[in-house]
């Protein structure tokens, strides 16, 4: 996995999951919160920017362990 994500490489991760699943972006690993992401994608200066909808709740424990976090 590349250290820049690119569309390409986050669409081969998304394409084989229920396309009803939602998403959530895990954020700050001092501060462990799952995030919303809001529906629109900003495309500015050659980069697609995916935006923060505001926090849910604290990351779960299994998600935190998955990335290290803990």
């Amino acid at each position: 996995m590349p250290q820049h994500l690119t569309v390409g490489h986050l669409l081969r991760q998304l394409q084989d999951l229920d396309p009803t699943l939602p998403i959530r972006l895990a954020a700050n690993p001092d501060w462990p919160f799952a995030h919303y992401v809001a529906a629109e994608v900003v495309v500015q200066n050659g980069k697609a920017f995916i935006v923060d909808d505001g926090q849910e709740d604290y990351l779960p424990p299994s998600v935190r362990n998955a990335l290290s976090w803990s």
